[in-house]
């Protein structure tokens, strides 16, 4: 797969207003942001010479369903049908399915100008690029059960475990090494490209990956689906609701919910907790954290339980809050993955339209498509002014043949800020691991972690990072790595 990368490495899928200035960062973003219509005239000769020929990689594209969703997307946009795609995966059988799909659904609506070829050579997915996806998960199943199993026999109970925790962490530490391949790769063979990345945990890798001089959009679907799912709940058409939303992914806040001139936080509050009422509530622990600190915020409640203290500490309020297990749940789900993808193919094939998700309309935007709104994790550069200059946050961003622009959203609640910097911190130690190479960082992330502090004393943190760290040793980044 690449340099850095572990041999062999097990690559899966992972796994949806305003407007404002230009933004000089001092990562380079926002030159590179003003440099994109520049670099849309500078694509003269070959593939890249005119308007749509754009090569774009995918990276991890060998995974059930999201990678076929993905390409879906992008096929429905006239801007991109004269694209070319390189589907790279390490199981070149995996991404060869994947494009097989994708060819036949070009050709049943009769989209005869793209080209999409299958590789398991990262180099040449990326060779010429102008944008790349990342849609994998390093190790898959086997490696990262152990995520999940591990703290749970000190009493650490994820129910996903890829975002915060020690899940989070050691997920984020296994990408990390494929992360600085890619990135080493994109300064060789495409320096101007636009990475767009899917693979979780979200802030670690764009905080990474934009210490590394990568320009990364971080891509989620959760401000969609939890502003759709508030639309319903205060029974209100989705096209008449604006909001504002920011903070950090998978805990940004939505500041403001609005039909017109009518604040619809009211309706909203009252009507969650009548729902909530019932113990076998869905969002029980999002309308808790909403009726402490006056927001909701986006990601579920069972992935939200596990970046905080309060809802699974104990096997009672595991009960209470979300009982289901991991290897129950995720194993199972994982599964019908692989029926969803079938069925996704089948309905491709009757009717291409894109989805939620944000990754192609972006680049049908950058493409001279429809510009619109998005929201996407960035380097914060003082875009919520009280939140770590250095954090990755997720705001929204304009987007059209320009570039995008992130949208400056000021301060958060002061307590909702609050809550989000207890997790940056875990964020900002374990990318400081990797960039340092101090193995002490890593124990230090897991102290800090909401859900395992509240849990385990220091000693139960260390011992149990050192036997994480024992069975990742081989995934580790080099920085990492034991000499001896």
């Amino acid at each position: 797969a690449g340099p850095g990368d572990p041999d062999p490495a097990r690559v899966t899928e992972q796994g949806p207003a305003s407007s404002g200035g230009w933004f000089a960062l001092d990562d380079g973003w926002g030159t590179w942001m003003r440099d994109a219509a520049a670099r849309a005239v500078r694509r003269v000769g070959g593939r890249r010479g005119a308007p749509g020929r754009s090569k774009i990689g995918i990276i991890g594209a060998g995974g059930v369903q999201f990678p076929l969703r993905l390409m879906g997307d992008m096929l429905s946009f006239r801007s991109l049908r004269q694209a070319e795609f390189a589907l790279m995966d390490v199981d070149r059988a995996h991404a060869e399915r994947t494009a097989r799909d994708a060819r036949a659904i070009a050709a049943r609506h009769l989209i005869r100008g793209v080209t999409i070829t299958a590789t398991d050579d990262r180099r040449e997915a990326l060779d010429g690029a102008d944008y790349v996806f990342i849609t994998f998960m390093v190790g898959g199943l086997e490696v990262s059960r152990h995520d999940i199993e591990i703290p749970r026999r000190y009493g650490v109970e994820q129910i996903v475990g890829d975002t915060m925790g020690p899940g989070g962490i050691f997920r984020f530490l296994r990408n990390a090494r494929v992360f600085a391949g890619i990135a080493a790769d994109m300064r060789e063979l495409c320096p101007d490209a636009l990475m767009l990345n899917y693979a979780n945990p979200m802030a670690m890798s764009c905080w990474y990956l934009s210490a590394l001089g990568v320009r990364t959009l971080g891509l989620c679907h959760s401000v969609q689906g939890t502003s759709r799912m508030l639309a319903r709940v205060a029974g209100v058409p989705y096209d008449e609701v604006t909001f504002t939303v920011g903070g950090i992914n998978h805990q940004a806040w939505f500041t403001t919910f609005r039909r017109g001139d009518e604040d619809l936080y009211p309706r909203l509050r009252a009507e969650l907790a009548r729902r909530t009422a019932s113990p076998d509530a869905e969002e029980r622990v999002r309308t808790e954290i909403m009726q402490a600190f006056g927001y909701f915020h986006t990601e579920s409640s069972l992935h939200a339980s596990e970046y905080v203290p309060w809802f699974r500490k104990n096997a009672r309020l595991i009960d209470r809050y979300g009982g289901r297990r991991w290897d129950h749940d995720w194993l199972a789900a994982h599964a019908r993955k692989a029926q969803a993808d079938r069925w996704l193919y089948r309905h491709l094939m009757v009717r291409l339209a894109p989805s939620e998700e944000y990754g192609a309309r972006i680049l049908d935007a950058l493409e001279g498509g429809t510009s619109g709104l998005v929201h996407a994790n960035v380097p914060n550069h003082g875009l919520i002014a009280n939140l770590p200059a250095a954090s990755c946050v997720e705001v929204a961003c304009h987007v059209d043949r320009a570039g995008a622009r992130p949208i400056a959203f000021g301060d958060l609640p002061k307590q909702c800020a609050a809550l989000n910097r207890t997790n940056i911190g875990v964020h900002e130690l374990a990318v400081r691991a990797v960039l340092s190479g101090d193995r002490e960082h890593i124990q230090q992330a897991m102290a800090l972690d909401p859900l395992t502090s509240a849990v385990c004393t220091l000693d139960e943190i260390r011992a149990m990072t050192d036997e994480l760290l024992r069975l990742n040793e081989a995934w580790l980044p080099a920085s990492l790595q034991r000499t001896s």
